[in-house]
């Protein structure tokens, strides 16, 4: 039952937060357990291949999804003809590649800079705290990171444009109605969160003070670490129906009551 495109995706959608907590959470922990705040130069370079790849991820699955929710309102008769399994297989697929290509090149042009500094004022390696201890010039860096981000805005526009159309086409009936606000809510709610967060912590490492609101600096840079993998099961799980009842039928069940499915 929950094996349509757009479980599908959310499915993904949970498991890359499940990818990116990963990435964060173990170092974190022993650096509290152990009273340590020293990573090798590896371990930071993967920590932040792990924590961008996340990042474009979820980018790349949330477009994805605002696709699917296109199709599913504006085209409802052609959906299953257009969102075949065989093809949200080849999108998950290509998500993961494209994302991880981009976070692959990114740390190749990293790790080519020879670094003049060992402090990183963040709780975590992001890629431009380490750019910023190089001894050469950093521009081939700094244009790719542009391109990245020319990319992914445009994502976020794409998104926008669907939705837009979205709006047009629920307008029209109460059914189209409650279907944008039970699976296309959610996903704006996701998405406006976690580019808020992204955007705050993207331009506060490179324009921001490295000693004014230090506290709230240090909330915002890991909130779209920490809250989408934990929101993201909560929003899709309560609003959802189909994974509601099915949660529920799962916690009924061992109890003898599973009739009710």
């Amino acid at each position: 039952m929950l094996h349509d495109p757009m479980y599908l995706f959310i499915c993904n959608l949970c498991i890359n937060g499940i990818y990116g907590a990963s990435t964060f959470y173990p170092r974190l922990l022993y650096d509290l357990l152990f009273d340590s705040h020293v990573i090798t130069y590896i371990g930071c370079m993967t920590q932040v291949f792990g924590i961008y790849s996340y990042a474009f991820c979820e980018f790349t699955n949330l477009t994805v999804m605002a696709y699917d929710r296109y199709v599913a309102i504006c085209k409802p008769l052609l959906y299953h003809t257009i969102m075949t399994i065989q093809k949200v297989k080849t999108l998950i697929f290509l998500t993961w590649l494209l994302t991880w290509l981009e976070s692959g090149v990114g740390v190749a042009l990293t790790a080519m800079l020879p670094l003049c500094g060992t402090d990183i004022d963040k709780l975590y390696c992001s890629n431009w705290a380490v750019v910023k201890l190089s001894c050469i010039d950093t521009t081939l860096i700094n244009s790719y990171g542009f391109i990245l981000t020319f990319s992914h805005v445009s994502q976020i526009i794409l998104i926008l444009f669907s939705y837009v159309n979205i709006v047009k086409a629920s307008l029209r009936s109460r059914v189209e109605r409650r279907k944008f606000l039970q699976t296309c809510l959610p996903h704006l709610i996701t998405m406006t969160n976690f580019t808020i967060s992204i955007v705050f912590d993207v331009m506060y490492a490179r324009y921001g003070s490295n000693t004014s609101l230090l506290a709230l600096r240090n909330i915002m840079s890991v909130e779209f670490l920490v809250v989408p993998p934990l929101l993201n099961p909560i929003i899709y799980g309560m609003t959802l129906t189909q994974i509601r009842k099915r949660l529920m039928i799962n916690l009924l069940r061992p109890l003898g009551l599973g009739c009710y499915e």
